[in-house]
């Protein structure tokens, strides 16, 4: 029997559950509501639009065909009748009516649903600072706000700029802001690192180091105590604990929340956290209303718990699956392992699953391995380094979670799509050791570095590799004035001069091959760090090390190409 459906957003998953269901039930009426007059965009996309890679708005809205999904695109092309600049303001869930405003005209409507759909999204967070409300204060939601940041930059009024907030939205649009309009731009973060909860302390390090490089400046371990205007309401300068930065725009990218009002008015279950709760079958509280995207809380498949997720490909999924079970289908969505990228100038981070610390929190008892490498064969010319931070869980050596940097976007993408692929089937390190992979000299080295990496991790876990991560690591050589350690390079001499030449009393160098013959060069009342390129001689020389009688030797994960890459160097 024909059905009408009304969903409540028309973006991601709006837009996705509209589509699937109409193919699936052609007779029934689906009619989509949004308060916004764009609607079926990519919200991920607006940092790359404010940066002028993406030349034109429409480009968001478009298909791959080039075809603009508007309101007629969707009546036309899926049979879906759209209403924009439409705001639905409450739920009658025993009449099973939605009411509506037609917010130019103030006009009201009340729709009968049969089976109703929220996918309402997600708003910023806007912290209580002082001046909020000046002109050139922005934060990065929709398409008019883009628009209207983009303006700003290119009239040339923009010459100091400042983000509030280091997560990706923060990150991309400083990289926006600096690679391609030239805009000074300094990121105020409250917490102590870039990409907080999302990568280990050392491999933000190392996108921290890039993206200072590139000419982006930082206050981490700051917050921003007021915004203050020029007399005329715009904003001219960003009080913080640290002291003032003049700023012609501000950017406010500390988060965003769920967009769960109406639901919480309309009585469905709402988690504390504000997130709609939902089943695996993404259906609410009341059995006739669905939810997912932004607005829901999922269920994480590492920990159990709930978790928010506002992703794009999440909500493009959750669409499906509702559009299914709304033509009274069964599909499920089973929850998430919180899989991400983002695009740093000429560096990728990725990870997926928990972080170590993440883990912590959780209730495991993790271990965080190390590894950079090449990413192809090190004779190809093309070539470029990986950093990977494998989370296992001591006792049983399950993977929890994965995150890395790289030159190479693609690469890095793919390694950790593989780990998320079997994250939920419980992955384990001796499954990772004989993972296989595709192998060209173009592509990858012939043992791949997720192969690496559980050898890696492997060999701790049975204790065959004492090892230290390179924070860790530049703690001690901050103390080598105590001689507490002793610092082995056992690069070859060419590799390794730099440092023996600037610190020739504490950085020794005998290359792994030359250890047997020069034992006696080496003190036995010490602690000996072990180090090389990125780790697999300093373990050579380590096992080389315990066979001859040493008792305190440990190897650093990572090696050089761990410290050159975070910055925290040696000097």
């Amino acid at each position: 029997m024909p059905q009408h459906i009304v969903i409540i957003g028309a973006v991601a998953l709006g837009s996705k559950a509209a589509a699937r269901f109409k193919r699936l039930e052609p007779e029934s009426r689906v009619t989509l509501v949004d308060r916004d007059k764009r609607i079926a965009y990519s919200g991920c996309g607006i940092p790359f639009y404010v940066s002028g890679e993406v030349s034109d708005v429409p480009e968001l809205q478009s298909t791959s065909f080039h075809v603009l999904r508007d309101a007629e695109y969707f009546r036309k092309s899926k049979g879906v009748e759209v209403r924009t600049e439409t705001e639905a303001v409450a739920i009658d869930r025993a009449a099973k009516t939605v009411t509506l405003t037609h917010l130019p005209s103030g006009r009201s409507e009340i729709l009968a649903y049969d089976q109703l759909v929220l996918a309402t999204g997600s708003k910023p967070v806007i912290p209580p600072i002082p001046g909020r409300e000046l002109a050139g204060v922005h934060t990065v939601h929709n398409l008019e706000s883009a628009e209207s940041i983009r303006s700003l930059i290119a009239s040339g009024n923009v010459k100091q700029a400042v983000v509030v907030g280091a997560g990706f939205i923060g990150l991309e649009m400083a990289v926006a802001l600096v690679d391609l309009w030239g805009v000074e731009t300094t990121v105020i973060e409250l917490r102590e690192q870039i990409l907080p909860g999302v990568i280990g302390g050392n491999l933000s390090l190392t996108a921290l180091r890039h993206m200072r490089d590139k000419g982006v400046r930082f206050q981490l371990g700051d917050q921003v105590l007021s915004l203050e205007g020029d007399g005329q309401g715009r904003v001219a300068r960003v009080r913080t604990k640290h002291g003032e930065i003049p700023a012609d725009l501000v950017i406010v990218a500390v988060g965003v929340r769920p967009n769960t009002e109406l639901a919480r008015v309309a009585g469905l279950a709402v988690s504390e956290r504000g997130g709609i709760t939902v089943d695996e079958y993404l259906r609410t509280s009341d059995p006739h209303i669905y939810a997912g995207g932004d607005c829901v809380e999922l269920h994480h498949l590492l920990t159990g718990s709930k978790t928010f997720l506002p992703m794009g490909s999440l909500a493009n999924r959750q669409g499906r699956v509702i559009g299914d079970n709304l033509a009274g289908g069964e599909s499920r969505f089973l929850g998430v392992v919180g899989s991400w990228c983002v695009k740093l100038f000429d560096l990728a981070a990725a990870g997926t699953g928990l972080t170590l610390q993440a883990a912590r929190s959780a209730g495991f008892n993790p271990l965080s391995v190390h590894v950079s490498q090449l990413d192809r064969a090190h004779f190809h010319p093309d070539r470029g380094v990986m950093s990977l931070d494998l989370i296992v869980e001591r006792e049983t050596g399950r993977v929890l979670g994965m995150q890395g940097t790289a030159d190479r976007g693609d690469a890095l993408v793919g390694k950790v799509n593989v780990i998320a692929g079997l994250l939920p089937s419980g992955l384990k390190v001796e499954a990772l050791t004989s993972l296989e992979a595709a192998y060209s000299p173009p592509f990858s080295a012939a043992l791949d570095i997720l192969n690496v990496l559980g050898n890696a991790a492997e060999n701790i876990l049975a204790g065959r590799n004492r090892t230290i991560q390179v924070d860790a690591f530049a703690a001690l050589w901050e103390q080598r004035e105590n001689g507490t350690y002793f610092f082995l390079d056992c690069r070859e001499r060419s590799d390794a001069k730099e440092e023996t030449g600037a610190n020739p009393e504490h950085w020794i160098n005998i290359p792994q091959g030359e250890l047997v013959d020069n034992m006696n060069k080496l003190p036995r009342d010490k602690s000996i760090l072990v180090i090389c390129g990125t780790g697999a001689r300093s373990y050579e020389a380590l096992i080389t090390l315990l066979h001859n009688g040493f008792q305190d030797v440990i190897s650093l994960e990572g090696g050089m190409s761990a410290v050159s890459a975070t910055g925290l160097g040696v000097s």
